[in-house]
This record gives C-alpha cells, sequence and structure tokens, in this order.
C-alpha cells in the first residue's frame, strides 16, 4: 500500500516590519477618514457626537487596562462628564469646558466615596488622569470646530497628525535603522522621525496657507508642533501599555487596536494646534 504525498506546507505568513495587517488597516483607516469627513461636510453636530462616541469608548478601554493593575475607575460619572465636556466646549466655549472637568472631577471623587477608603487615592488619581487624557483634550477638537472656519480647521488637525503618522510608517520601515527608545517602543526609529517632520511640515504648510490662508511660517510652525506632539503622544501611550503590561488598548478597530491606539498622537496635538490656529490664523 503506497503513502498518499502529504501537501506541501504552507510557508509561515510573516507580519510586516510595522507589526499591523497592512490591508485590514488602510481600510479601517479609510472608513474611519470618510466617516469623520462627511459629518463634518454634512452636519458638524453629528461630528461632535461622533467625538464624544470615541470619548465613551476610549473611557471603557481605559478603565479596562487600569483594571489589569486593580485600578478601578468608575465609569459612569467619566463617561456622562466626558460627554457633556465635548458639547459644552463646541457649544459654549473654553470656560464651559473648565467649569464642565471640574464639575466631572468632583462628582467622580463623590461617586467614589461609596467604596470606602480602601483605594480612593489611587482610583480617584487614576480617574483624573484619565479624565484630563481622553475628555479634555478631545474637547480641543469641538473647540476647534466652534471657529468661524472650524470645519477646515479640523480638516487640518487631522491632516497634519495623520501626516506624522503616515510619514513616520513609511519612513521606519524603508530606513529604520537607529531605535528611538528602544525600551519604550523598539519599532521607532530616529528616520521614522525625520520621515514625520518632514511629511508634517510639508502638510502644515498646504492646510494654513492655501486652505486656511495663514502665512507660510505658521504652516511650519504646525508641523513642528505637530510631529514633537503626536511622538510625545505616541511614546506616552506606549509606556502606559507597557506599565499596564497589555498590547493593544482592545480590538474595536481591525487592524489598529482600540480607539486609543488611534487617538494618541490626536490628543496630544489637537490642544497645541487649537492654541495656534486660534491666535494666528482663524
Amino acid at each position: 500500500m503506497t503513502d498518499t504525498p502529504s501537501a506541501p506546507a504552507q510557508p509561515e505568513k510573516k507580519p510586516s516590519r510595522a507589526g499591523r495587517d497592512l490591508p485590514v488597516a488602510i481600510a479601517s483607516g479609510v472608513t474611519l477618514v470618510a466617516a469623520v469627513v462627511l459629518t463634518l461636510v454634512f452636519w458638524k453636530m453629528a461630528f461632535i457626537f461622533l467625538v464624544a462616541a470615541a470619548v465613551v469608548v476610549a473611557l471603557w478601554e481605559m478603565a479596562r487596562a487600569l483594571k489589569t493593575r486593580d485600578i478601578d475607575i468608575p465609569q459612569e460619572p467619566l463617561m456622562l462628564g466626558g460627554v457633556v465636556m465635548v458639547l459644552v466646549a463646541y457649544l459654549f466655549g473654553a470656560p464651559a469646558l473648565v467649569t464642565a472637568t471640574a464639575v466631572t472631577v468632583l462628582a467622580t471623587m463623590l461617586w467614589l466615596l461609596r467604596r470606602g477608603v480602601q483605594g480612593y487615592v489611587q482610583n480617584v488619581s487614576a480617574s483624573v488622569f484619565s479624565l484630563i487624557y481622553v475628555p479634555f483634550l478631545a474637547s480641543f477638537v469641538a473647540l476647534l470646530l466652534s471657529e468661524d472656519d472650524g470645519v477646515k480647521g479640523v480638516l487640518a488637525f487631522i491632516a497634519v497628525t495623520v501626516a506624522s503618522d503616515i510619514g513616520g510608517y513609511a519612513a521606519g520601515v524603508l530606513f529604520g535603522k537607529h531605535p528611538m527608545a528602544p525600551v519604550i517602543s523598539p519599532k521607532k526609529s530616529w528616520e521614522g522621525f525625520a520621515g514625520s517632520a518632514l511629511a508634517c511640515v510639508v502638510v502644515g504648510y498646504l492646510v494654513v496657507v492655501p486652505l486656511l490662508g495663514g502665512d507660510w511660517w505658521v504652516g511650519v510652525a504646525l508641523g513642528l508642533i505637530t510631529v514633537v506632539g503626536a511622538t510625545l503622544g505616541d511614546l506616552c501611550e506606549s509606556v502606559i501599555k507597557r506599565d499596564l503590561g497589555i498590547k493593544d488598548m482592545s480590538q474595536v478597530i481591525p487592524g489598529h487596536g482600540g480607539i486609543m491606539d488611534r487617538l494618541d498622537s490626536l490628543l496630544a496635538t489637537v490642544a497645541p494646534i487649537w492654541l495656534l490656529l486660534h491666535y494666528l490664523v482663524f
């Protein structure tokens, strides 16, 4: 009796140098960008609801991640307060955002009193950190949209921040040899940072001068501010995940991980971008 020849072994699929399933990541990215652009163009309030929904999911991810270190932040007051912060920032401006943030902090502290003394300081500290890191910073997008030319401002902010990610990814994959912070993020290289800087400056100029009618040096400043903020935001989230012992904040976005894995650079850049555009362009 002859043996049936076995099927040839299939070669093992190697992950990309960036560690992503690139086609899936691109498809998810295009879908997210389309949702953002459509809501901005057709109904600005829908974009605000989209930001609020992202805040809720991001706070859920933060709560889930922090529990790996037995830190239990109360999701209900943080989510409710976070949504209110985004809404009042868009409708009433920066003073209302500051007030809503303070009220949410106090409400969260009172909420945690019901649990007793054990772990109170730890949970309050983590709650305030999560509140500032996610909904407070995200609310600057609402402040940006509330400007007279807010739709263009938000598109400019997204374009220059995305340029940082794309420029850094491309340069890192093609030329990356010198790690920037090997202990924190082994795949981030100085070559990738240079690619991010170049892409940000070019896109910063293009969105400020032709799109917003600002001065060329403001576009260059926008690019430089963005590349520094986006890089620091990415590194800080990497530190958080390493400290908590997790790879991704969740898997809600195919090919990307969690909402926070995509918001890290956006959250870190939006406040200085709003400040620059508010005083030098709008």
